[in-house]
Order: structure tokens, then sequence, then C-alpha cells
């Protein structure tokens, strides 16, 4: 097996991507990979008829479109492909704004959608052990709770057969996906600070401007 301490962001190769076998370090996880387990995966794809047509229509995207299309205009083409009736979308309440515009955008394309936005039911943070002074407000008056659960199951029961996720929190997006009776893609990933591009931090790591100067010692 793979030495289990080294992983794939520590390899400088990447031969899986043609399965050069001679150039897969010691440590390949596809050299060291369980045959038993590879093939149980593969017959997944193959088997399972809704896995397999997500796995082969996201691929035929990729070859045609791969850095051509935009991540909206690509998401709109894989509910297409997928003939997807009713798409539902988990909204951050604070980019509704954005949500409407990609609304249209389903309109016009002719796409039944429904929107369910975080703060859905209204129920104060308070409920679920947030302490005041953990809050926005400091505990001055009512402060609703982003509940991504209640997005998913207000979508299920709208029936949609394909949801999306713009913007909801670090976590809120994690009990969102858990709950998602419908399989989901994500859209937009909230960063404030970064104009919703997280990766930018990722980016400029080793720059001067970098807020992880002592975590990669520079």
């Amino acid at each position: 097996m793979a030495d289990c301490k080294l992983s794939c962001s520590d390899c400088a190769v990447l031969a899986c991507r043609s399965k050069n076998e001679e150039k897969y370090p010691k440590f390949c996880l596809t050299a060291g990979a369980d045959p038993e387990r590879v093939q149980e995966v593969l017959e997944i794809y193959q088997n399972d008829e809704e896995s397999g047509e997500i796995s082969r229509v996201s691929a035929c995207i990729e070859g045609e479109f791969y850095g051509r299309l935009t991540r909206v205009e690509e998401t709109i083409e894989f509910i297409k492909r997928m003939r997807y009736k009713k798409v539902g979308i988990a909204s951050c309440v604070g980019l509704m704004g954005e949500t409407r515009i990609f609304a249209k955008i389903l309109k016009a394309n002719k796409i039944d959608y429904y929107v369910v936005g975080c703060k859905v039911g209204a129920i104060d943070k308070s409920e679920i052990g947030v302490p005041d002074e953990k809050k926005l407000n400091k505990g001055c008056g009512h402060e609703s709770m982003c509940n991504p659960i209640l997005q998913a199951k207000t979508l299920e029961a709208k029936g949609t057969d394909f949801n999306i996720v713009i913007g909801l929190c670090v976590g809120h997006d994690t009990l969102f996906l858990r709950h998602s009776a419908a399989p989901t893609t994500v859209m937009i990933v909230k960063d404030r600070v970064l104009g919703h591009n997280p990766v930018a931090a990722l980016y400029t790591a080793t720059s001067m401007y970098s807020r992880f100067k002592k975590e990669l010692k520079l």
C-alpha cells in the first residue's frame, strides 16, 4: 500500500492523468489503490444509472467546453443534458441579488426553478444555543439563524431533482449537502473579503500580501 503519510498534494508528477505508470512516485495512491475497491467504484459508474449519467455528461461537457464556458454556462448545459425538470436553489439571503440574476437566466432557458433563502423559518440563533455575544447584533433583538436543513427539506418537498448552492456559509453548505435529497452542485462559494473568490487567498499565499506567512514560514 502507498505510504499513508503522503498523498496527492505531495506529488509533483500527476502521472495518473495519463496512466504513465513509469512516473508514479513510490507513495502513489493510484499504484497503491486496492484493486477490489477500484473495481467496486468502476461498477458504480457502469451500473448505477444516475451516477453513471452524471459522470458521462460531466466528462462530455469538460471535453467540449473546457476553458471556454463560464461556471454559469456549464451549469445550464449540465441541467439541459441531464434533463432535469425542476432546479432548486439554496441561496444565502446576502447573495439574493446574484440569485435573481441567475434565476432570470434559468427562466430565459425555459428551466423551472425554486429558490429558498438561508433565513427560511426565521428561527432565532438562541434556539440552537448561540450566545448573544457570538451574534452579529450581539443580542440586540431577534437574529435569524441560517437554516440549510430547512432549505434542503423545502426543496425536497417542492420535488426538485437538482439543487444549486449559492453563497451558503462554511458549515451551512455542509449541512445542506448532507441533507439534500437531490444531487447538488455549488455555484458560488461565499468569501466576503475576496469578492467570493476564495482561491485568491491561495494565489497570493506566497506574496507580500499573504495572510499565511506564519503557516508557510515566509
